[in-house]
């Protein structure tokens, strides 16, 4: 049970890919572009994937002019088993609804959770994401989410996930705020989070983007779930409990 609770959690935050703000030119209209981080718990839809380990994380996209793009992004994990890599390939497209009047972006794509040494974990998500863009305040943004598979954890489920994050800078400082909330549901006949078909995840903290390094930025949060913990073990309250998870990353 502990395995298969711990490998719902694999984020992007993603997710979804970040893109740095400058990319290197490529012909026939291709950019290149990704990110390195380095984060005290990899939390996915707040539950950690490395028993509250540290992990080391990468990723690389392909971007056309057109919308189109295709990357991949991997992390070590623990689960308890064999898999110790995660590595996720994914395509999408990318567009402005020019017609409205905020002209947010929209996102969609398929995402595929893969672990080379555990095939029977891997499963394939369809997602939807659209970016609003100063929303209550300049340079804020709104992200919304939909994702959804019907083979959730490789055990031909259904499951849905929302999502709603926030980011605000404050002002010229350099810091920001961030807050997160999700909402995961699955086919409670296939699989349960301890006895539940469903659970809501969080995340709250600050941001820092450093002026002196071009696409560094750190990020404290808090971040957790309301996954009912009764019955299970010490480490296992903790993957799913509230905790401080630190995140350095670097956009190029």
């Amino acid at each position: 049970m502990l395995k298969k609770l711990l490998v719902v959690a694999t984020l992007t935050g993603l997710s979804g890919a970040v893109f740095a703000n400058e990319a290197p030119a490529l012909p026939f209209g291709l950019s290149v572009s990704g990110t390195a981080a380095l984060t005290s718990d990899y939390r996915y839809r707040g539950m950690t994937q490395t028993f509250n380990d540290p992990a080391v994380q990468a990723g690389f996209v392909l971007s056309h002019e057109s919308g189109a793009y295709a990357g991949v992004w991997g992390s070590n994990v623990d689960f308890g088993g064999t898999a110790h890599i995660e590595l996720d390939p994914y395509v999408g497209y990318a567009t402005t609804l020019d017609n409205f009047a905020n002209k947010p972006l929209l996102d969609v794509g398929l995402w595929y959770y893969a672990y080379p040494s555990e095939s029977d974990l891997n499963w394939l998500e369809l997602y939807g994401k659209v970016t609003f863009k100063d929303v209550l305040a300049e340079g804020a943004s709104l992200l919304t989410a939909v994702n959804y598979t019907n083979d959730f954890l490789g055990l031909d489920a259904n499951s849905w996930y929302l999502n709603a994050t926030y980011s605000v800078p404050f002002g010229a400082t350099g810091f920001g705020g961030v807050a997160a909330l999700g909402y995961t549901t699955v086919d409670e006949d296939k699989y349960t989070f301890n006895g539940d078909d469903s659970y809501i995840d969080w995340k709250a903290g600050v941001t820092y983007s450093f002026a002196s390094v071009s696409g560094l930025t750190a990020e404290l949060a808090a971040v957790g779930t309301d996954i009912d913990t009764d019955g299970m073990t010490n480490l296992g309250k903790r993957g799913v409990e509230t905790g401080a998870v630190f995140t350095l990353t670097k956009a190029f």
